[in-house]
C-alpha cells in the first residue's frame, strides 16, 4: 500500500504537548490565516454567482475556511491541534479585516475545530488516514453550516431548498478542501523531510523508503 493512502495506526499515542508542536500547529495557523482572508474578499465575486445559480451553491467556498484544522491535527496528532490551528487561523484572519468582525469569526473558528477535533477523538487520536481526515473535513463543515444557518440564515427554512443545497455543497467542500487536499498535502510536506520531528512525518517518509 502507497504511503499517500496508508492507515497509520497508533497502539499508544503521545498526547504531549511538545514546544514544537505549539510552534507548527501555529505556522500552519498563520500560514491559514492569509488563504481565509484572500476567501473573505472573494466570498461576494464568487459565492454570489454560485448562489444565483442555485442558492445555496455559495457553501462550495466554505471548505477554504475549514482546512486548518484537519491539517494541523494530521501532523500533529495531538488533542487540541485541529482546535488551536483553526482558532489561531480565524482570530488572525479578523485582525487583518473581513467583513463579520473579530468575535464573529473566533466564534465559527472555535465551532470548526472543535467539529474538526471530534473525528479524532472518537478514534483516541490512533487512527491517522485519508478517512478520517476527510471524516473531519465533514464533520468541521457541519459545524460551519449549523452556526451559519443558526446565527444569519434564521430567515431560511434550515430544511429548505437552500438549507438543503447549503449544507450538501458544504460538506462536499469540506470533504475534498479541508479532507482529501489536506490528506495530500500533508503526504507531500512530510516527503520533503520537513516534518521528521513528528511520528506523522517519519512514517510516511519510511513508507517510502
Amino acid at each position: 500500500m502507497s504511503s499517500s493512502n496508508q492507515a497509520t495506526i497508533t497502539s499508544k499515542p503521545n498526547l504531549k504537548w511538545r514546544v514544537v508542536d505549539i510552534a507548527v500547529a501555529s505556522v500552519i495557523g498563520v500560514v491559514s490565516t492569509f488563504v481565509y482572508w484572500a476567501a473573505a474578499l472573494l466570498y461576494g465575486p464568487i459565492g454570489s454567482p454560485l448562489d444565483a445559480l442555485i442558492p445555496g451553491l455559495g457553501g462550495l467556498m466554505n471548505g477554504l475556511w475549514l482546512f486548518a484544522g484537519p491539517l494541523a491535527a494530521v501532523i500533529v496528532r495531538k488533542p487540541g491541534a485541529a482546535t488551536y490551528a483553526e482558532v489561531v487561523a480565524g482570530v488572525l484572519e479578523s485582525l487583518l479585516g473581513n467583513s463579520w468582525g473579530g468575535m464573529e469569526t473566533f466564534l465559527i473558528a472555535l465551532v470548526q475545530g472543535l467539529c474538526a477535533e471530534v473525528v479524532f477523538l472518537c478514534v483516541a487520536y490512533k487512527v491517522w488516514n485519508i478517512v478520517t481526515v476527510t471524516l473531519s473535513g465533514v464533520v468541521s463543515a457541519v459545524g460551519c453550516w449549523a452556526y451559519t444557518f443558526f446565527t444569519h440564515l434564521q430567515g431560511f427554512n434550515i430544511t429548505g431548498a437552500y438549507g438543503i443545497w447549503y449544507l450538501v455543497a458544504t460538506v462536499i467542500s469540506g470533504a475534498l478542501v479541508a479532507g482529501v487536499l489536506m490528506w495530500y498535502l500533508y503526504i507531500a510536506i512530510a516527503k520533503t523531510g520537513a516534518i521528521d520531528k513528528f511520528a506523522s512525518g517519519r512514517q510516511v517518509r519510511a513508507a517510502g523508503k
